[in-house]
C-alpha cells in the first residue's frame, strides 16, 4: 500500500517552531510538535528546532594538540579544514532533530531557520552534522503570522536558492574564528610578558567599533576649553522687543572680554534699522520605515533601550506574529505588503492610542516610492506591524513602547509634509555693528502629529526690511567651548551602520542601504554588548566610554588593519558579494589567511614599543581563586579585608557588621589589587592616571582619611 511521507521542519528556536505548527491541527511531543495529515502536509509534519546555534567550530586543540597551549610559536592557528560539534548542553535537542531527520516515514526537509545568513547556517550546519542526505526545500517568510505562514509553505523555495547564503555565513565564521582566535592571543601573550594579567579579545568586527569608542574619549581627553564671548541686544521697533545676537562674517563668538565690552558699550542707546528681513518656507517628508538599525537607534533616543534590549523585545513581538521580520536592513516594501496597508491601518484605529490620527492624509502609498520599491527591498522588507494588531494594553510595557514606535512609522508614512518657516531679521545698528535675530513658525503640522517634533515655534514680530528702531539693553554673555560628546548606544549602533562616518540627519534618512558598515543589521547590538563584557567599554546614563583597558589594546594595535572601520567594512561588503553569489568563499578565506599571519607578524614586531608602565588593570573576571583572598586588614575592626568580586569587604560583616568596603572602580577607573592593597598598608595609593570628574579627567592617589573614615584624592603635583 502507497504511504505519503512526512516531512522535517526545523525552526531556528522552539517559539518559532510553535508559530510555524499553529495554523494546523497538531500535537506536542518531546522536542517537536507533530502536524497531522493536512493539504498543505498529506503525509504530516514534525516540526522541531534548533536552541540558536547547536553546533559550534570546534577549539583549536582539536586540530592539533599542542595548540591548546597559548604560545607565540604556534601562532598563527590556520585548519586545513574547518570542523563543527554540538555544543555540550544543546545534545539533547541535537539527538532529537537528529532521530526525526533520519526517520523512515520522513522523505524530504523543510529547511526553517531565520530568513537570513545566520539563520542558514544554524540549520544547515546540523543538517551536515546528521549527514541527511534527504532533499530539502527553504521556507522564506517575513512574518510569523498565520497568513504568513500558510502562504509560505504553499511557496517554498529551492535549497539551491540560498545556498550562497549558508556559504557567506559559513565564510563569516571561520573568518572570525581566523581573526579572533590568532589576534585574541597574540595580544594577550605579549600583554602578558609587559606584566599585564588579562585576557584580551580581539576580532574582525569588535575591535575597529571600539576604536570608534576609542578616538572618540581621545577626541574628549585632549579637547582644551577656551572661553569666547557674545553680545546679546534687546532692540526696540515701534513697541515691539526683539533679541539679536551680534554676528560677523558668520561668526558670532568673540576671543576677548575688551572686545566683545567694547561693541556693547559702541551699541547702546544707538539707532538701529532693519537691514533685511527672509523668510524661507521649508518641508519635511515624513521619515521612512524603521529597519533594524533605525528603530534600536530611535528607541535608544526616545527610551534610552540599548541595541540589544530593542532586538529583543521586536524579536518577541515578531514571533507573537505582531510585526515583521526585525533583523531587516531595508527600509521599503514591495507592493504585496503595502496592499495589505489598508486592512492593518483599520485595525491600528480601533486602538484607543491611535484613534486620534484618523482619517489619516493619504488613504494609500501604494505609488509612493519613498515607501514601496521592490527594488530596495533585499532579503527582508521594512519593519511593519503586520495585519494581527494587539491591544496595546496587553502587551508588557517595553513589548508597547516598541510597537508604537513602529506603527507610529506606518501612519506618518500615510500623513502629508510638515511644513516650517523659518525668518532671518538682520538689525544693523548705527549703520556698523550687525544682530541677528532667527524665528520659527510651523505652518502645517502634517506627520509630526504623529511622531512629535522637538521644534519649538519661536515666533518674531511682523518688522519689515528698513523699519527703524532702537537700541534697549545690550548684554555680554561668557560661554565655554564644550569637547565632543560621547557617543549614545543609538549613535553608536549608526557609526558602526556607516563605517565610522558621521552623519548629521539622526533620522537616519541619509544612510542608504548599501553603506558599507561594521557587521550587519543582526550583529550590532550583540557586538556593543560583547565589547561591555569584555571590559572595554562602559555604559553610564546612554553614554559610552572607553575603559583603560579598551584604550590600551587600541594603543597598541595602532594603524594596524585590525582596528579599521574601513577595512572592515569592505570585508562584509565581500562577504555580501558571496551571498548574492558574485564572489569565491574560497578566494575569500585565503585572503583571511594571509590577514591571520600579517596582524601576529604585526603584534609582535610594534610591542616592543609599547609602553604600560604604570598601567594596571584587574581581570575582566574575578577567578574563583580570587575570591575570599587575603587583600589587607580593615582599617575600621582590623579583621581581613578579602576580594568578595565586584568589591574589596571586610570578612568581619557577618559577626560584627563592620561596614568597610572598598570599590573596584572609582570614576571611571579600576581600583586594582595592588592598589587596594597599598591603601591598606600605606593609607595611599600609586597614582591613578585618568579619574572620570565632572570638569574632566584627573590623576590622583586614593588616601584613606582615618579622621572621617573615608577615601579622598591627593592630586599629582605634575
Amino acid at each position: 500500500m502507497f504511504r505519503l511521507e512526512a516531512v522535517c521542519i526545523i525552526a531556528e528556536k522552539p517559539d518559532q517552531g510553535s508559530r510555524l505548527a499553529a495554523p494546523y491541527p497538531s500535537e506536542k511531543k518531546q522536542g517537536y510538535i507533530y502536524i497531522k495529515p493536512t493539504p498543505d502536509f498529506p503525509g504530516g509534519a514534525y516540526v522541531t528546532w534548533a536552541v540558536g546555534h547547536l553546533c559550534e567550530l570546534v577549539p583549536p586543540e582539536t586540530y592539533k594538540s599542542e595548540w591548546k597551549k597559548w604560545s607565540l610559536q604556534t601562532l598563527p592557528m590556520i585548519p586545513e579544514q574547518f570542523q563543527y560539534q554540538v555544543t555540550k548542553s544543546k545534545w539533547k535537542q541535537f539527538n532529537v532533530i537528529k532521530d526525526i531527520v533520519h526517520r523512515k516515514d520522513v522523505g524530504s526537509i523543510i529547511h526553517a531557520g531565520d530568513a537570513g545568513r545566520e539563520g542558514e547556517l544554524i540549520v544547515r550546519t546540523i543538517l551536515n552534522q546528521v549527514r541527511s542526505k534527504k532533499p530539502m526545500k527553504r521556507l522564506w517568510i517575513s512574518s510569523l503570522t498565520e497568513k504568513a505562514v500558510k502562504e509560505g509553505f504553499r511557496a517554498l523555495r529551492s535549497e539551491s536558492d540560498t545556498r550562497n547564503l549558508y556559504f557567506e555565513a559559513y565564510a563569516r565564521s571561520c573568518a572570525d574564528w581566523v581573526v579572533g582566535i590568532n589576534a585574541s592571543r597574540a595580544y594577550t601573550l605579549l600583554f602578558k610578558q609587559k606584566g599585564i594579567q588579562d585576557v584580551f579579545s580581539a576580532g574582525r568586527v569588535q575591535t575597529p567599533t571600539l576604536a570608534l569608542v576609542v578616538k572618540r574619549e581621545k577626541e574628549i581627553a585632549n579637547f582644551k576649553s577656551e572661553p569666547f564671548w557674545e553680545v546679546k541686544g534687546t532692540f526696540d521697533y515701534n513697541g515691539q522687543k526683539v533679541v539679536g545676537k551680534w554676528i560677523k562674517e558668520d561668526k558670532t563668538r568673540i576671543d576677548t572680554p575688551e572686545m566683545a565690552n567694547a561693541i556693547a558699550s559702541f551699541c547702546l542707546n544707538k539707532p538701529c534699522r532693519a537691514s533685511d528681513v527672509k523668510k524661507e518656507r521649508k518641508q519635511y517628508k515624513p521619515p521612512y520605515l524603521f529597519q533594524l538599525s533605525s528603530l534600536q537607534s530611535a528607541a535608544n533616543k526616545k527610551y534610552k533601550f540599548s541595541p540589544k534590549k530593542t532586538l529583543d523585545i521586536a524579536q518577541k513581538l515578531y514571533t507573537k506574529g505582531m510585526i515583521s521580520y526585525p533583523r531587516s536592513d531595508s527600509s521599503f516594501v514591495t507592493t504585496e505588503e503595502a496592499a495589505e496597508f489598508p486592512s492593518i491601518l483599520s485595525k491600528l484605529q480601533k486602538q484607543d492610542a491611535y484613534k486620534e490620527f484618523f482619517p489619516l492624509a493619504k488613504q494609500s502609498i501604494m505609488n509612493d516610492k519613498r515607501y514601496v520599491n521592490a527594488s530596495k527591498v533585499s532579503d527582508h522588507y521594512a519593519i511593519i506591524p503586520t495585519e494581527q494588531v494587539p491591544k496595546l494594553e496587553k502587551l508588557s510595557g517595553e513589548e508597547s513602547k516598541i510597537y508604537d514606535l513602529i506603527a507610529r512609522s506606518l501612519l506618518a508614512a500615510h500623513e502629508d509634509v510638515a511644513i516650517v518657516d523659518y525668518t532671518t531679521l538682520t538689525t544693523l545698528v548705527d549703520d556698523r555693528a550687525e544682530f541677528v535675530s532667527k524665528g520659527q513658525v510651523k505652518v502645517q503640522e502634517g506627520w509630526h502629529k504623529v511622531i512629535n517634533s522637538t521644534q519649538k515655534d519661536e515666533v518674531l514680530p511682523q518688522i519689515d526690511k528698513g523699519q527703524a528702531g532702537t537700541v534697549l539693553s545690550m548684554d555680554v554673555v561668557e560661554g565655554k567651548t564644550q569637547p565632543p560628546k560621547r557617543f549614545t548606544e543609538g549613535q553608536l549602533i549608526t557609526m558602526m551602520k556607516t563605517a565610522g562616518k558621521h552623519l548629521e540627519d539622526e533620522s537616519l534618512e541619509k544612510v542608504l542601504k548599501d553603506t558599507e558598515g561594521l557587521g550587519t543589521e543582526a550583529t550590532r547590538a550583540g557586538i556593543i554588548t560583547m565589547l561591555k563584557d569584555r571590559k572595554y567599554i562602559e555604559v553610564v546614563k546612554n553614554q559610552v566610554s572607553a575603559t583603560e583597558k579598551g584604550i590600551l589594546l587600541i594603543d597598541s594595535i595602532g594603524e594596524a588593519v585590525l582596528a579599521s572601520p574601513e577595512m572592515t567594512a569592505k570585508w562584509e561588503q565581500r562577504l555580501k558579494e558571496i551571498g548574492s553569489g558574485h564572489a569565491s568563499p574560497q578566494a575569500f578565506m585565503e585572503s583571511v589567511k594571509k590577514l591571520a599571519a600579517k596582524l601576529t607578524e604585526d603584534a609582535i614586531r610594534s610591542s616592543e614599543s609599547w609602553d604600560t608602565k604604570g598601567i594596571t588593570i584587574e581581570p575582566s573576571t574575578t577567578s574563583k581563586k580570587a575570591l575570599g583572598k587575603k587583600v589587607g586588614m580593615c582599617p575600621l575592626c582590623g579583621a581581613d579585608v578579602i576580594d568578595k568580586g565586584k568589591l574589596y569587604g571586610c570578612s568581619g560583616y557577618s559577626k560584627n557588621k563592620c561596614p568597610f568596603t572598598l570599590s573596584k572602580r572609582i570614576l571611571g577607573k579600576q581600583v586594582s589589587q595592588a592598589n587596594a592593597k597599598k591603601i591598606l598598608k600605606d593609607g595611599k595609593s600609586n597614582i591613578i592616571k585618568g579619574l572620570k570628574g565632572k570638569k574632566g579627567s584627573f590623576d590622583a592617589a586614593l588616601v584613606w582619611n582615618a579622621a572621617d573614615k573615608k577615601l579622598t584624592f591627593e592630586f599629582d603635583r605634575k
